[in-house]
């Protein structure tokens, strides 16, 4: 007779050996993919960012993720293990060479703005009455990559009873706010006097998410669009540093996430799977073809778990975040794009 499985309980997922737990995981994932299907063939149809829309068509159903639906434990597992492949496969499209076509001052530029943001979201969290996990949340997410950065921070930060909403509040907000810099930015370049280089940098150092970066840059020109490209992955390539700092700080001060009764690693598997494909990159082992299928499949892995996400969180509980958790996403934009302005008119 085989014997009862034995050890914490995480869940049904959990609980489930090979076949029979894929078999149970399916229905929440098959509904994932779904509404991330839907979201995308919305927003190449209708212009909306396809990450916003898969945010809201899962809020609509959330009703799936209630315990004992056959569809809550693969929305569960989707949200955390998809997510986590999607930032790795990110590192494929980074490389030294990249860094370095940018120049030294630029990136100087470039990477302080990352760290004085999330600085200055430790610092306004205070007056806001906004604790520290969401402060490097918020912070890192409009600092380095939008609504791919705010889910792996996430993913490292210690869980708490309004983790889903504080995460799915902070895609939601820097979507938007990304989706209004794609349109006011390109205008503020002109006001500025930014050369197409300058412009590039401006639009690449600022914009949280990297198709918003895209489509602000080449409508201006190719060599603006080009640098901001390029521009916004040298802010990408700071996710995986960044997350690993956050992780080491909080596995120092002891307050690491225990609920499934062992300490977190220190270096998380999908920052090692950025770092390594990152390497493998920089010394010319992935090819190009390779690298676009990477971030392909990157962004359907985001979008996919961005939708469990969604899904997983109640629009009430959304409702109550509060104006000062508005405000600070706001700031930190603000505080962000004067930087980069700053730091523009002194290099030149």
């Amino acid at each position: 007779m085989t014997r009862p499985l034995t050890g914490p309980a995480t869940g049904l997922a959990a609980r489930l050996p090979g076949r029979a737990r894929l078999h149970d995981l399916f229905p929440g994932f098959a509904v994932s993919v779904l509404v991330a299907a839907t979201a995308q063939f919305l927003s190449e149809h209708y212009g909306a960012p396809a990450m916003l829309l898969a945010l809201l068509l899962g809020l609509s159903l959330n009703f799936l993720a209630e315990s004992g639906t056959r569809t809550a434990p693969g929305i569960e597992v989707t949200a955390r293990t998809v997510l986590r492949l999607g930032v790795a496969l990110l590192g494929a499209r980074i490389s030294v060479e990249m860094l370095a076509g940018l120049g030294g001052p630029a990136i100087a530029l470039v990477v302080s703005g990352v760290v004085l943001t999330i600085g200055f979201a430790l610092l306004a969290s205070r007056f806001v009455g906004r604790g520290w996990r969401f402060a490097l949340l918020t912070g890192g997410s409009v600092a380095i990559c939008g609504a791919s950065a705010a889910m792996a921070i996430a993913a490292v930060l210690p869980r708490h009873e309004k983790s889903e909403r504080d995460l799915v509040f902070t895609v939601l907000s820097v979507t938007v706010l990304s989706t209004v810099a794609m349109v006011v930015y390109p205008m503020l370049s002109g006001l500025f006097g930014f050369t197409a280089r300058d412009s590039g940098v401006f639009l690449g150092g600022t914009i949280h998410d990297v198709a918003q970066v895209v489509g602000a840059g080449f409508s201006i020109g190719p060599e603006t669009g080009e640098t901001a490209t390029l521009v916004k992955l040298i802010r990408v390539s700071m996710l995986a540093p960044v997350v690993l700092c956050f992780s080491l700080v909080i596995r120092q001060m002891g307050l690491a996430d225990l609920s499934e009764g062992r300490r977190p690693p220190l270096l998380p598997g999908f920052v090692l799977g950025f770092l390594v494909l990152a390497a493998l990159n920089s010394i010319g082992l992935i090819p190009q073809v390779l690298a676009d299928w990477a971030g392909a499949l990157s962004r359907w892995a985001l979008l996919i778990a961005i939708a469990a996400v969604g899904i997983k969180t109640s629009l009430a509980r959304m409702l109550d975040v509060g104006s000062g958790a508005i405000a600070l996403m706001v700031a930190e934009t603000v505080f962000l794009g004067v930087f980069i302005v700053a730091g523009l008119h002194f290099l030149g």
